[in-house]
């Protein structure tokens, strides 16, 4: 069978500063650059994406498939108007060219908000399909966060979304909706799908299916997709830093009336009862530190602190200060912070060169309220073109082009500073300017919840700290303006509608 494959991927914050041009797509950094045609099949091969699971299991069944486009650009704000139409033409035009196929699959995120578009995987799908009409199969995958439109569900044959975050099972999941298309390939007709939206937003730092009850609903999820009469089940927990009509969780399955929709009505409840639990301890950058000094006294391994709200895997720009200065007004030895992505003071060091001393306005540069720059005379200690292969269970397989890169040490805390962001989710991230992580008392991560598959392992104790950033990991903080008025902003918090008059009460007392 003749199967055409493309993919364009964003994680929007719409609180953000930083917009994605084109640039950010052609450069990638954390993720391939964005690559045309045949050029797909070496840079997707062996990493850890859906469209290499899927194109793997195609090329196994002997199917023939056809490269379109595939790009993604780190999470930020908004994708620019001229990004995403550019994009989009490209990729529809390879698809049109493709054309006669026996069906087609897409790499998508399921959260990418556009300066003039809100659903722009909606968008998307609805231009496809204007292309290939409405009988041709259509399969796509979808990030855990998406924020997962009706018009979405409408207009795919299947989305099929991971089931782990950390997402390891990006490449497993391409796998599972190559699966369903061959079933449909084979003759099996489109199968009626059945959703409900979750009435709750909840914070990234507690998603984590490493941690409960994450864990134990997904388990859920597969033992109810394992029914007789279930096509599949999904369940994204929505990214909570987007503010449009659909922002939040989305559960579907596909199957029977019988069994299909029962099975999305019980893991519904289930969802519903478990509200409460999506809770856990958030640390002051200071509380963090001081406990993270006392756990590392008395432990051999490396006690992790999660810079959370600094997260550019949630659209942070990876730069504020906030824990850096903690470390350093604490004594902190042995330890160790990354990424903090300034591309000036990455040049000024890669200038100076190693063993070299220089003042630096680090940091703080993306304009992050309660955040400055931290100046201090700063050691270089190694340089780096940013270059290397990532290894861990979430970025396997990427080539990391973080840019000129450089560790620097001021006191007993060593810095890694590069100028191309991406989340500190992999060990090889302080290894590629000499830093030896499991050799560390103390190290922070500026990531949620990705640098869990890699680092947890070696952790003797694992804290999240909420710092200045741009991913709040309360979302009733945000000014939201567009969410339905009955979604509750966190866990068992307050509608919008009930913040709403709480913020107008408040105003009306302090005048």
């Amino acid at each position: 069978m003749r199967i055409i494959v493309g993919g364009f991927q964003h994680e929007t914050n719409t609180f953000a500063t930083s917009k994605a041009g084109m640039d950010a797509f052609e450069r990638g950094g954390g993720w391939p650059a964005l690559v045309s045609g045949d050029a797909m099949f070496p840079a997707l091969e062996g990493t850890n994406f859906p469209a290499a699971g899927f194109i793997a299991a195609a090329h196994a069944h002997g199917h023939d498939i056809i490269p379109t486009l595939w790009c993604a650009a780190s999470p930020s704000a908004h994708v620019t108007q001229d990004a995403y139409e550019t994009i989009a033409a490209r990729l529809l035009a390879q698809i049109r060219a493709a054309l006669p196929a026996d069906a087609l699959f897409l790499d998508l995120h399921g959260a990418m908000v556009c300066e003039h578009l809100e659903d722009g995987e909606g968008e998307l799908l609805e231009r496809v399909r204007n292309i290939v009409g409405n009988e041709l199969p259509l399969v796509v995958s979808l990030d855990l966060h998406a924020n997962v439109s009706t018009r979405m569900l409408e207009l795919a044959d299947m989305l099929v979304a991971f089931r782990t975050y950390p997402h390891v099972d990006r490449a497993d999941t391409g796998v599972r909706a190559f699966e369903y298309l061959q079933r449909r390939l084979e003759g099996m007709p489109r199968q009626p799908v059945w959703w409900r939206r979750q009435p709750y937003l909840i914070p990234l730092c507690w998603q984590s299916t490493f941690l409960e009850p994450a864990r134990t609903l997904y388990e859920r999820l597969g033992a109810l997709e394992n029914q007789p009469g279930v096509g599949s089940l999904s369940w994204c927990m929505g990214f909570p830093a987007a503010d449009i009509a659909d922002c939040g969780g989305m559960l579907w399955g596909y199957g029977t009336e019988d069994a299909g929709r029962k099975a999305v009505d019980i893991l519904f409840q289930v969802i519903l009862d478990a509200e409460s639990e999506f809770a856990g301890t958030l640390y002051t950058p200071e509380a963090a530190v001081q406990e993270a000094m006392l756990l590392a006294s008395c432990s051999g391994q490396p006690v992790i602190i999660s810079d959370a709200q600094d997260n550019p895997g949630a659209g942070s720009d990876s730069d504020t200060t906030g824990l850096l200065r903690a470390l350093i007004t604490a004594g902190a030895q042995q330890a160790a912070i990354g990424l903090i992505v300034d591309g000036e003071s990455a040049a000024a060091a890669h200038a100076a060169g190693v063993g070299t001393t220089l003042r630096l306005a680090l940091g703080g540069k993306s304009g992050v309220a309660g955040d400055t720059p931290l100046v201090a005379d700063y050691e270089v200690e190694a340089l780096s073109d940013g270059r290397f292969l990532a290894q861990g269970p979430f970025y396997r397989g990427v080539h990391m082009a973080l840019g000129p890169s450089a560790c620097l040490r001021l006191g007993g805390v060593r810095i890694v500073v590069t100028t191309n962001k991406a989340q500190m989710a992999d060990r090889g991230m302080f290894r590629f300017v000499g830093i030896t992580p499991e050799a560390a008392r103390i190290l922070v991560v500026k990531s949620s919840v990705h640098f869990r598959a890699d680092f947890q392992p070696i952790a003797s104790h694992v804290l999240v700290a909420a710092a200045p950033g741009s991913m709040e990991m309360d979302p009733a903080q945000l000014p939201w303006t567009r969410l339905s008025d009955t979604l509750r902003l966190r866990p068992c918090g307050p509608t919008l509608q009930q913040w709403r008059t709480q913020a107008n009460n408040d105003s009306q007392e302090s005048h």
